[in-house]
């Protein structure tokens, strides 16, 4: 490459094609709680309380649930030159789009990257009243940003490296001891990702998260779609990960995308920050308190689109998947021995 690439700041907002927006809004807003940005009949601008940026995420209605494109803040507008020119150089479709082509956008560049998924790079957008201190209208689930975007795509090496050549950083990854990689997790802001590369059938968008300043507003989730009888749409968690230390939840939207809600992760700003890896074998890397992971988990996960609204092809991975070394509902390879419970002991 000789092509510079651009300066990426973070995650920025999400983009999907949902089948019946007043049932997304009755679950994004009503339930999670995210901030109504602008609405029309085709589509919902939504954020989270301490975003002023005009939305993180955006639900537009369409007939087939998918994911229409990720989004990453750059740090000036060069930079779009520069992601333009890089993109070009590496064979990949790039299209630059007018200021407000996306509701409150600047000028941006759309590519279909190397892994086959829409991605978009912006700099400008319009501010919008910050609610961090709206503490009159916080639910008691309130979600504070987005932290970021999880996808599943065949080769996790090369998927790693094309964002190393970004200028992303492994915070931590799960490998076995013939060195199949089987995800990594990747980050431009200092949290553990902004990206995490998680080895499957792709591209597919596993899930987007947003983060939550307390475990509590999580359980609150819990609670409240439990009290209106729908526990089904709870599909994992909540519960602590091994991989990022945080405090997790899992849910899916009404037409099956995979929503995290997550608290709790660790800085890793500093230059020499450690990577962490994690073996595949090992039962507290997906939850530090052992609980099975669901089979939809490793398997379901929503379709992408390419530019011009088809259905990218799903490529199959060819090396293992974690879902291959399962033993139950999760990739267990050890369980705990007998000889660590002792709870019935005479003394």
């Amino acid at each position: 490459m000789t092509a510079t690439p651009p300066d990426v700041l973070r995650c920025a907002y999400a983009e999907l094609v949902v089948t019946d927006l007043a049932a997304s809004r009755a679950f994004y807003v009503d339930v999670l709680g995210l901030v109504v940005t602008h609405e029309d009949e085709e589509a919902l601008y939504l954020r989270a309380f301490e975003e002023y940026l005009h939305h993180s995420l955006v639900l537009r209605k369409g007939s087939t649930p998918a994911l229409a494109v990720l989004a990453y803040r750059v740090r000036s507008a060069a930079d779009l030159d520069l992601a333009e020119a890089y993109y070009r150089e590496l064979g990949c479709r790039v299209e630059r789009r007018a200021a407000g082509a996306t509701r409150g956008i600047g000028e941006a560049v759309r590519v279909v990257d190397p892994l086959g998924f829409p991605v978009e790079f912006f700099h400008e957008a319009e501010h919008v009243e910050r609610f961090t201190q709206r503490y009159d209208v916080h639910g008691a689930g309130a979600l504070s940003r987005l932290d970021h975007f999880n996808l599943d795509t065949p080769d996790v090496p090369a998927a790693r490296k094309y964002y190393e050549g970004l200028g992303f950083r492994v915070s931590e990854d799960i490998q076995d001891d013939e060195g199949t990689v089987y995800a990594a997790w990747m980050f431009r802001k200092p949290t553990v990702h902004d990206v995490a590369l998680t080895g499957g059938d792709g591209p597919r968008l596993h899930h987007i998260a947003f983060a939550s300043h307390e475990r509590h507003q999580i359980l609150h989730i819990c609670d409240h779609l439990g009290a209106l009888r729908k526990p089904g749409m709870i599909e994992r968690g909540p519960g602590r990960h091994g991989v990022s230390n945080a405090f997790y939840l899992y849910v899916r939207d009404p037409d099956g995308h995979r929503i995290e809600i997550y608290t709790h992760d660790y800085y890793t700003g500093d230059p020499d920050n450690p990577v962490i890896t994690w073996d595949v074998h090992d039962n507290q890397r997906r939850d530090w308190w052992g609980n099975p992971v669901v089979p939809s988990w490793y398997t379901d996960a929503s379709v992408v689109l390419d530019l011009d609204g088809a259905l990218r092809p799903v490529v199959e991975r060819a090396e293992p998947r974690e879902a291959d070394v399962t033993i139950g509902a999760d990739g267990f390879s050890f369980s705990a021995g007998e000889a660590e419970f002792k709870l019935g002991e005479q003394v």
